[in-house]
Parts: C-alpha cells; sequence; structure tokens
C-alpha cells in the first residue's frame, strides 16, 4: 500500500506545486500591478511590496489548486479504470483516498498560517512601503495629472519644478460637514515624515480661505502637518481589528469586553440615578442616542474580534473540505478532460460554499450568529463528500 500511497502523493504533489506556482505569480502581477497603478507606485516600491503580496496570494491560490490537482490525479486514475483494478483485487478506494486528505489537511493548516499572516503582517508591510513611497506617488501624479485626492486632502498644481510645487492649492477635509479649508501658494514644497506618519507642506506667498471667507495671508514660508496613517492607527479602528494576528486576539477579546460592560454598567447608573431623581429631561437628552451609538460599536467590535479567528480557519480548512468534494466528484464523472472535471466540481463549490462563507461571516460580525457558524459552508462540503465517499465504497 505503501507504493500506491507514494504514488498518489507525489502525483498530487506535482500538479500542486506546478499549478500552485503559476497561479501564485498571475495572482501577483494582477494583484501587485493593480495596486501599483492605482498608487503611482514606482518600480523600487513595486519591489518591495511583492514579498508582503505573497501570503496574500498564496491564501487565495491554495484551495482551488489543490482542489484542482485532486481532479487531475483521481480524474484521470478513474479515466484510465485504476480505482476499479484496486477494487477488483479487494482494496478500498479510501486507501487510494486517505493520501490525499492527509495532504488536504496538512496544507489546510498551512493554509490557516498563511491567512493570518496575510492579514496582518502582509497587509501592515503593504501599507509602510505605500506611506514611504507617499511623497513619490503625489509627485508622480501631479506631474502626470496635476491632481492627487485623498479622503483628507486634495492637491492640485499649475506646474511641477522638481520638487517645487508651482501655484498649488491645497484642499484639506473633515469629518464632519463643515467646508474644507483652502490653501493656495506661490509654490510649495512636499516632505515626509515616515516615523510619524505625516506629510509636511511648505507654502509660500499665499492665503488660507474657509468656505467663503478669507481667514489668513501669508508672504513669508509657513507649514502645515497632514497625519497620513491616523485612520489606520486610531484605537478601536474596525480595518486595525481585522488585521490583528490571532495570538493577540484573546487578549483584545477580553480588552473590548471589559471596555463594554464597564461602558454598559456606566450608562445603566446614570439611567438609573435620573429615574431615581425624576430628571427624565435627562433621559431624553439626545446625548443617548450618542451612547447607544458606542454602546453598538463596541459590541460589533467585540463581535467582529470573536470572528476573525473563526473565519482565518475556515479558510484555511476550505482546502481539505475541496478535497472532500472533489476527489468522490472526479472518480464518479470518470473524465479524462480535466477542466471539464474541475469545472464540473468547482461551480457547486462557488456557487455554495463561498456565499454561505460571506453571509456567515457579515452575520456574525454583528452578532446575528455566532462566530463559529462561519464554518457552515465547510460543514456542508463535508457532508456532501462523505455522502459520496460512501457511494465510492459502496459501488
Amino acid at each position: 500500500m505503501w507504493i500506491i500511497s507514494s504514488y498518489i502523493l507525489r502525483e498530487l504533489l506535482k500538479v500542486f506545486l506546478i499549478t500552485l506556482g503559476g497561479m501564485t505569480v498571475l495572482m501577483l502581477i494582477v494583484g501587485v500591478g493593480q495596486e501599483a497603478v492605482r498608487q503611482g507606485l514606482g518600480p523600487e516600491p513595486i519591489l518591495r511590496l511583492v514579498p508582503y503580496a505573497v501570503p496574500n496570494a498564496l491564501r487565495f491560490a491554495i484551495p482551488g489548486t489543490m482542489l484542482f490537482a485532486a481532479c487531475s490525479v483521481f480524474g484521470r486514475m478513474a479515466a484510465d479504470n485504476e480505482i476499479v483494478a484496486l477494487k477488483s483485487l479487494g482494496i478500498s478506494p479510501m486507501k487510494v483516498v486517505a493520501p490525499a486528505l492527509i495532504l488536504a489537511f496538512l496544507i489546510s493548516l498551512v493554509a490557516v498560517w498563511l491567512n493570518d499572516l496575510a492579514v496582518s503582517w502582509g497587509r501592515h508591510g503593504m501599507q509602510r512601503v505605500v506611506l514611504h513611497s507617499v511623497e513619490q506617488i503625489i509627485y508622480g501624479m501631479l506631474r502626470n495629472q496635476g491632481a492627487y485626492r485623498t479622503r483628507r486632502f486634495s492637491v492640485s498644481v499649475k506646474n511641477v519644478d522638481e520638487r517645487r510645487l508651482i501655484h498649488p492649492m491645497i484642499s484639506l477635509h473633515s469629518d464632519n460637514d463643515k467646508p474644507p479649508i483652502v490653501l493656495t501658494a506661490r509654490e510649495a514644497e512636499l516632505r515626509l515624515n515616515a516615523q510619524q506618519g505625516t506629510l509636511s507642506i511648505q507654502m509660500t506667498d499665499g492665503e488660507v480661505t474657509m468656505g467663503d471667507q478669507l481667514t489668513m495671508v501669508f508672504p513669508d514660508t509657513i507649514q502645515h502637518e497632514i497625519p497620513l496613517n491616523e485612520a489606520r492607527h486610531r484605537a478601536g479602528s474596525m480595518t486595525h481589528l481585522a488585521h490583528l494576528p490571532m495570538r493577540f486576539m484573546p487578549v483584545e477579546i477580553e480588552r473590548h469586553q471589559q471596555a463594554l460592560e464597564e461602558m454598559r454598567q456606566r450608562y445603566a447608573l446614570e439611567a438609573s440615578y435620573a429615574l431615581l431623581i425624576g430628571d427624565f429631561a435627562n433621559l431624553s437628552d439626545p446625548e443617548w442616542e450618542t451612547r447607544h451609538r458606542e454602546i453598538r460599536n463596541a459590541d460589533e467590535r467585540v463581535h467582529r474580534l470573536k470572528t476573525e479567528p473563526w473565519r482565518r480557519w475556515a479558510n484555511g480548512f476550505s482546502c481539505l473540505f475541496f478535497v472532500l468534494v472533489g476527489v468522490p466528484l472526479a472518480i464518479r464523472m470518470r473524465n479524462s478532460d480535466l477542466w471539464t472535471t474541475f469545472a464540473v466540481v468547482f461551480l457547486p463549490i462557488l456557487l455554495v460554499y463561498y456565499p454561505m462563507l460571506v453571509l456567515g461571516v457579515d452575520y456574525a460580525k454583528v452578532g446575528a450568529i455566532p462566530p463559529y457558524s462561519v464554518w457552515a459552508g465547510n460543514l456542508v462540503l463535508g457532508v456532501i463528500g462523505i455522502h459520496l465517499m460512501r457511494k465510492i465504497i459502496r459501488y
């Protein structure tokens, strides 16, 4: 049996590694290329992005590649009647399928690690590369398009002379409904402070306006700092929580649960005191709506933290469940046409598994369902796979 097992493992690994290499390169080209075009990155930042983008490309490529390898090997074996020959010798198909399931289990563990690495180390690394290249990005877009825009600020210029911005107009946008602050100058220069995550704008001979009112005229040089990574590092940020490594999540969950409980107790005490003294005007104050929103946001952060580890494990172990469904279907089809077999197997997975995963994650993040519900898609594939496997063994 070791000869058969080693043969199957060798064939699976050969198809898996070759296909994974091609898929990863393709996804890197597409992913890094899109980021480069969107951010206006040059060749050097693009090369620095590649190591951080590899885990993200691998976590998406591995499940489909593992399924492709299983369909390739077992579809060809079934088409060549090798499975029938083994059954005629009294060898159960499970002896043939077991090496594939063991390999898929081990690769699933690696995929879980890659899911964790991609959304923590990889995502933060890409953000750091973009942050350190922001000065080059802005100057490149100003030279080519004459304008650069983000949610927090926008810059437009008449011309760029090396590092000097000629007749720039800089609009600083606020998070509320206030009109933007507009700065115009004869010339300006941008400098990045990567350690503090700020962009310094030095302007000479200009004016500052807010709305329709002129607020200040400056004939000399002034400097203004624009924070670039404030939103990313803001305490309690949803994006920040989603990108934490799993090893930090138990501590973060406990901390956020404690803060949520303290908030609820504090507001409950204030409401009870208002009721006790008959201060009903206090209870109808609009401030209570803000407090309810704070509690909802804090509760959502806790649910998001609880859901994220389950999501990463479910994503990683999709490799195992894809193989559990793909192998018996490939054997039953007995089709030597690899692409037909893969399409027939992958289409139900695409229509069933991924919608269930997305819905499960969305509902679990807001606390509508338990966080372990994100495994529902995996369990459905597991039930289908076991049912199909029993048919293969029986007949």
